[in-house]
């Protein structure tokens, strides 16, 4: 599957999609990148006068590259109009502010995928390549009835 193919088949569009570029995708993780262009309207209010991209968002990121874009890699031919890709869980640490016009890098780990179940290791880093958030993010694929 070609990296492009992946995230055309991503269920998410402007203004809540957050993957610019997938870099790389293997049957053990993915790694991929998004810059937080300053004209998103969350940072109108989070904060006044000093706007920093909230962690549901960094968290949000962090899902559609490093789970959902492996989950469809994952499944490959199988996935079909009906496959419903659902988050489950989140277990996440900030450790930096990402600002209007940061491009971040999300790197994401396989821990297991079975049952419908997947369970990865994320990281998201600022251009500098340091750590600005990471967790264990869990969610699962199925077929909607």
């Amino acid at each position: 599957m070609e990296l492009n193919d992946i995230i055309k088949q991503l269920p998410y569009s402007e203004p809540f999609l957050f993957v610019d570029e997938l870099l790389h995708a293997d049957e053990n993780g993915v790694t991929g990148t998004y810059t937080f262009k300053e004209n998103l309207d969350f940072y109108k209010g989070h904060f006044k006068d000093n706007p920093v991209t909230p962690g549901v968002i960094l968290t949000e990121t962090m899902a559609q590259i490093g789970m959902v874009c492996l989950g469809i890699f994952l499944l490959g031919n199988e996935l079909g109009e009906n496959t419903v890709i659902a988050f489950t869980s989140a277990d996440m640490e900030f450790l930096k502010p990402v600002y209007p016009n940061e491009k971040v890098t999300v790197t994401s780990e396989k821990l297991f995928f079975r049952f419908g179940k997947l369970k990865c290791n994320a990281v998201m880093k600022n251009e500098a390549g340091q750590e600005v958030c990471k967790g264990v993010l869990a969610g699962m694929i199925t077929k909607r009835l």
